[in-house]
């Protein structure tokens, strides 16, 4: 299954309208598709200019972009953790995302009228904060409960451990702080806090909604936002998705662009998401590029070069000789495969090569 990101938000933030924009973004890359899982699961097309210069270059009969899948997730309310409005499913849906968007309201306005009857992102979110910590606070409790005779009394070192990443995390829910917080120091506690699956534990990405006026230089709302997030290791974006909104009823490159122009911005908040959720699932691309096919595919940071390739066919994983390498730029620059060759920059890389972000790669193997 693909890695996805969740959008959550309380209602009436603006998080559908956004999701809804987002269904829309094959127009902001070249046409390409966008299609539906699910009634509220989208696969949406990674803006990419290098992929689109190699496009120019090669131009193939094919083209495959990379993707991310976003998964708009209900409107939460206080009590979720309790089963509360649809709480059980709403936390049950976060849990099998890899990571969150989570949309505040940063606008004014009387016509859309707000769940708790104010403007207020930091309550906001601390209301979603509140009901995934509990949710984490209530896993952490019963790992606890099961582990913590045998940490102590027993010679057991697995359970020890177990104990040891659990207490960690206890501290830092009963203290009001998401589970991303806690940074382990062995291998070991990296991976048994993985299999947790704690809900706090998700990267996450703050997306403020703010009004048309504000799409660019943000406002007092988003001020309040980046100062309650400062230590929390996460990111935020400012979007207007009414704005977003405009920019997608537009039919052709050309009118968005000067759309964006006159609003004082270079490319659309939605551009910016997409990225920045593929960024946050931590993913990067590499290319295959010739005139039958140029295609971005999908990989996470820190894969090695027999793994890449087994993400074309595990046969070329099962049978990896090595992988011929070209830089993104030296490609563009020398004006393809046979300029590099020419040069000599062409790379082989053998089974400990680490993929980089835009390699264009060939795999030679053997079956």
């Amino acid at each position: 299954m693909a890695l996805q990101c969740g959008i959550v938000g309380l209602p009436n933030v603006g998080k559908s309208t956004l999701f809804n924009c987002l269904s829309n973004a094959k127009a902001q890359a070249q046409n390409f598709p966008f299609c539906t899982i699910e009634p509220n699961v989208g696969v949406i097309t990674v803006p990419d200019d290098r992929l689109t210069r190699l496009v120019e270059m090669c131009n193939p009969k094919s083209v495959v972009p990379a993707t991310v899948e976003i998964v708009d997730i209900a409107g939460l309310v206080k009590g979720a953790s309790r089963g509360e409005g649809l709480g059980n499913k709403f936390l049950a849906n976060i849990r099998e995302t890899d990571a969150i968007i989570h949309v505040l309201r940063c606008f004014d306005n009387d016509n859309v009228v707000h769940v708790d009857g104010s403007v207020d992102p930091v309550r906001d979110k601390e209301i979603i904060d509140y009901e995934l910590q509990l949710k984490d606070l209530e896993t952490v409790d019963s790992r606890i409960a099961k582990t913590q005779k045998a940490a102590q009394t027993g010679g057991d070192k697995t359970a020890k451990l177990q104990y040891e990443v659990l207490r960690k995390y206890k501290e830092a829910l009963d203290a009001g702080k998401p589970a991303r917080s806690v940074v382990f120091d062995t291998p070991d506690e990296q991976k048994y806090a993985r299999e947790l699956f704690l809900l706090t534990a998700k990267p996450v990405l703050y997306v403020c909604n703010v009004d048309d006026a504000s799409a660019v230089t943000g406002n007092k709302y988003v001020d309040a936002v980046r100062e309650a997030i400062k230590d929390e290791n996460a990111d935020l974006l400012i979007v207007a998705a009414d704005t977003e909104s405009q920019i997608a009823e537009l039919d052709t490159r050309e009118e968005r662009q000067e759309f964006l122009a006159e609003i004082g911005l270079e490319e659309s908040g939605v551009a910016r998401l997409i990225r920045a959720a593929y960024a946050l699932l931590d993913l990067q691309t590499y290319f295959t590029a010739g005139p039958d096919e140029v295609r971005a595919w999908t990989f996470r940071r820190g894969t090695k070069a027999p793994q890449a390739a087994g993400i074309i066919h595990t046969d070329f994983e099962k049978g990896f000789i090595r992988a011929e390498v070209i830089k993104y730029d030296d490609y563009v620059t020398l004006g393809g495969e046979a300029g590099v060759k020419e040069v000599g920059k062409l790379g082989v890389e053998g089974k400990e090569y680490v993929v980089q972000d835009g390699d264009i790669m060939h795999f030679r193997f053997n079956v």
